[in-house]
Order: C-alpha cells, then structure tokens, then sequence
C-alpha cells in the first residue's frame, strides 16, 4: 500500500497487452529528445515487438491500482542472470512508488543476479536503479554483459549502460 491506495502486484494476463502497449508507450515519450535520434522511433514499442518480447520469455508483471495497471516490469530469465526488461509506470502514476513495489515484486521471484541495461543518458533511470541498490557495472564490461545476455544493434551498446544486484566489480 502507497498511502491509501492498494496496489497489487501480478503477472500481466494475454489480454492486457493494450494497456501494457499504453503504459510503454505513453512513458517512453521521457525518452524523446533524450537518447539519439536514431534509436527513438513512433511508437516506442509496437504489438508486433511486444509479442516477440513474451515469445522470447519476458514475463510481464503489472502493478494495478483500484484493479487498473498502472505499471509494468518484464523479468526475462538468460542463462545465469534475469533481465529487467521494459520497466514502465503510466506518467500520471510516476514517483508514487510504483516502480519500487514492482522491482521489490521482480527481486522476490528471482535466485539470480539481476541485470537491468538503460540508456546512459536516462539518468532519472539509472538514479531509480542505484535508489534501490544496483549498481552501475564498470564500463569495460558494459558492451560484453550487453551482447552475451541481450540482442541489441551495436549503435545501443554504444548509448547504453548495465546495473546490476548484486553489484559486479
């Protein structure tokens, strides 16, 4: 509970994928105009890219006030290590806490480290990371982690950084 409001925390069922398409959407606009150019398209995720995402194991996790998502958080098991994937609150429910219970919510359903990749220069994300313990991972091995554990174009290993719970070093 966030002050009188209950939230409750469960995977994400076949047929939310709208709203989860909304709440990436609708929150990834903080990106536009922050990250390049290149790398920002409309929408920021299609049906299309959210169906490959749950085929390729994203299990989705939403965050639902008064039985409404308002938050979403993907955990995507690889090889030794689960995947923070697509961590979104709708913007009219941003700094309520919501993405701290859905973490918290991520942490207890995993024996692994944890890794989260984001864009170097969201620094309101990478400074939510380090509020709830990760750590940014040494530059050195940012591009490695990024190409054994996720499928990404080199251009955003380039723009991107890795935290990790517990911290590598």
């Amino acid at each position: 509970m966030i002050g009188a409001v209950e939230l409750e925390v469960t995977r994400c069922r076949p047929d939310e994928t709208g709203r989860i398409l909304e709440i990436v959407n609708a929150a990834a606009e903080a990106y536009r105009g922050v990250i390049p150019s290149d790398r920002w398209h409309d929408p920021y995720m299609t049906g299309d890219e959210l169906a490959a995402e749950i085929a390729a194991g994203v299990d989705f996790w939403g965050c639902r006030s008064g039985g409404n998502l308002v938050g979403i958080m993907g955990m995507q098991p690889v090889r030794d290590v689960i995947l923070i994937r697509h961590a979104y609150v709708h913007p009219s429910r941003q700094r309520s806490g919501i993405g701290g219970v859905l973490l918290r919510r991520i942490r207890e359903a995993s024996d692994r480290r944890i890794l989260v990749g984001t864009w170097a220069a969201a620094d309101w994300a990478i400074s939510f990371y380090e509020r709830n313990g990760f750590r940014l991972v040494p530059r050195d091995r940012v591009a490695p982690l990024l190409r054994t554990y996720w499928t990404v174009p080199e251009r955003q290993i380039e723009t991107s950084v890795v935290l990790a719970d517990p911290p590598l070093g």
